[in-house]
């Protein structure tokens, strides 16, 4: 069973999120902390992982950026955006490898989307959560010991094309994009709580943190 402490601290910079879950990382790993899920947006960012990087992959040159290591390429931040993180030691049945971890986060998803009558899918084209052609949910982690750090964004109502123009891992321009573009019209607080109804995707066990 694996309790979970949730924790919304709102709008922080991305450089700020990225220490912090260093610092968690390290406690949990130690058995300090609980497993945590960290809720927030940021100001807007680019985040460029390492396969980006190698393939010479970059946004627009409009966008800041900062390079991340967890796995995937190019994801943007911003407005409009919930991110979550999970701080978690990875260590139940069924979360042997990463490919199964990343099955979890996206079926978690998928379900608080259905809650709010959102039909939304898995692609064969990347990892992350899809609508149609179009995916809205972005899914990147990064492992030490086995606790993950980063996690995965979606994008609700984000400012007209601003994600849209930037593509990453092989993906077009105007492929990811957010669910108000799509025609959707859900608030932060509805996903939340949806994402908070079905946590049991992740564990049979649930304790609040601060909102």
């Amino acid at each position: 069973m694996r309790k979970i402490v949730i924790n919304d601290i709102g709008r922080i910079s991305h450089a700020d999120a990225d220490e912090l879950m260093r610092v968690m990382q390290a406690k949990r790993i130690e058995d300090e902390i609980m497993d945590t899920l960290i809720v927030c947006e940021h100001d807007e960012i680019v985040t460029i992982g390492p396969r980006a990087r190698n393939d010479g992959i970059k946004p627009p040159q409009d966008y800041a950026t900062s390079a991340v290591d967890r796995g995937g390429g190019l994801t943007w931040h911003g407005p409009g955006q919930i991110v979550v993180y999970p701080i978690f030691k990875w260590d139940l049945e069924g979360e042997s490898n990463v490919k199964a971890i990343i099955s979890l986060l996206e079926e978690w998803v998928i379900k608080a989307l259905s809650d709010n009558g959102v039909n939304a899918n898995r692609d064969e084209r990347m990892q992350g959560v899809w609508i149609g052609e179009n995916k809205i949910c972005s899914i990147g982690l990064s492992f030490l010991r086995w606790t993950s750090r980063h996690g995965f964004t979606i994008n609700y109502e984000t400012p007209p094309g601003r994600v849209e123009m930037v593509s990453g891992c092989g993906l077009g321009m105007d492929t990811t994009t957010s669910l108000s573009t799509l025609g959707f019209s859900l608030t932060r607080e509805q996903i939340l709580e949806s994402l908070k109804d079905n946590v049991s995707s992740l564990s049979r066990g649930l304790l609040k943190g601060k909102d």
